[in-house]
């Protein structure tokens, strides 16, 4: 088995700084033939980049987008309170920011969705932290119910928006958002993605806008993101009416939830 040195090495590489070194060295090769067309002395795109967390998220919406940005620039991951906070599959990731110390001036404004949404529709401190930082933000994003939150901060309003299927028909008119039946959607410097999975393609479509199909391609290939799900129930049209009426009944609480918090009830 490979040790991660070699006869003359010093001490075993780690193999989590080895493959965060390797996956920075791949997506930085569309940079540095981009590189070669700018004026000598140019300084590195670099984009800022903050991550909502809040109890309750889903641990997906965060991490998948995050896998594939995180070659763009500094990412602050950004909560009422620094220190861990809970998914709701149990999973806590560490907010090092709080809404006060995130950066001001950012390029990537990232909203996850979860159980936990219907919360943070009502919660006064987190609405007031995304309609302040999305007056500068250059992209204002969502994944899954993620975009219920950014309607219930007015950020939505007159925008054609996705989200989970769940929820998209159902809430997001009650937010002053067009609801479209997309996978990715892109509408001025709002980009929504549908339910969990979709942001990892929200997540090359919008590297794709910042640095190229190159450098988006690029990552897709270190993810090694080829998905063939052994299932086509990924819609409810693919899945029917059983699979579906299942699923409906799993995600009751939180399509009521988001109802409610959307009509003020």
């Amino acid at each position: 088995m490979w040790s991660g040195r070699s006869d003359d090495a010093g001490p075993p590489l780690d193999r989590r700084a080895f493959t965060a070194a390797a996956l920075a060295a791949a997506l930085a090769l569309p940079q540095r033939a981009a590189a070669l067309t700018e004026p000598t002395g140019a300084s590195p795109v670099t984009n800022t980049i903050a991550i909502l967390l809040y109890p309750g998220m889903t641990a997906l919406d965060v991490v998948g987008p995050q896998n594939l940005l995180a070659g763009l620039g500094p990412i602050e991951w950004v909560a009422a309170r620094t220190g861990p906070v809970a998914s709701d599959t149990g999973l806590s990731l560490v907010a090092t920011h709080d809404f006060g110390s995130c950066a001001r001036d950012l390029d990537i404004l990232l909203v996850p969705g979860g159980d936990g949404t219907p919360a943070q529709m009502r919660d006064a401190p987190t609405l007031a932290f995304l309609k302040e930082r999305a007056q500068r933000a250059a992209w204002v994003t969502s994944v899954c119910t993620g975009s219920l939150i950014l309607g219930a901060a007015g950020l939505l309003r007159g925008y054609r928006a996705t989200s989970h299927w769940c929820v998209r028909d159902a809430v997001l008119p009650l937010l002053g958002a067009e609801p479209v039946a997309e996978r990715v959607v892109f509408d001025r410097n709002r980009v929504t993605a549908a339910g969990v999975s979709a942001g990892l393609d929200f997540a090359l479509a919008l590297a794709a806008r910042l640095r190229g199909e190159a450098y988006a391609k690029t990552a897709q290939l270190v993810a090694e993101y080829a998905p063939q799900p052994p299932f086509a129930a990924g819609t409810p049209v693919g899945a029917g009416p059983e699979t579906t009426t299942a699923a409906q009944a799993i995600l009751a609480d939180l399509v009521a939830g988001a109802r409610a918090a959307a009509t003020g009830r």
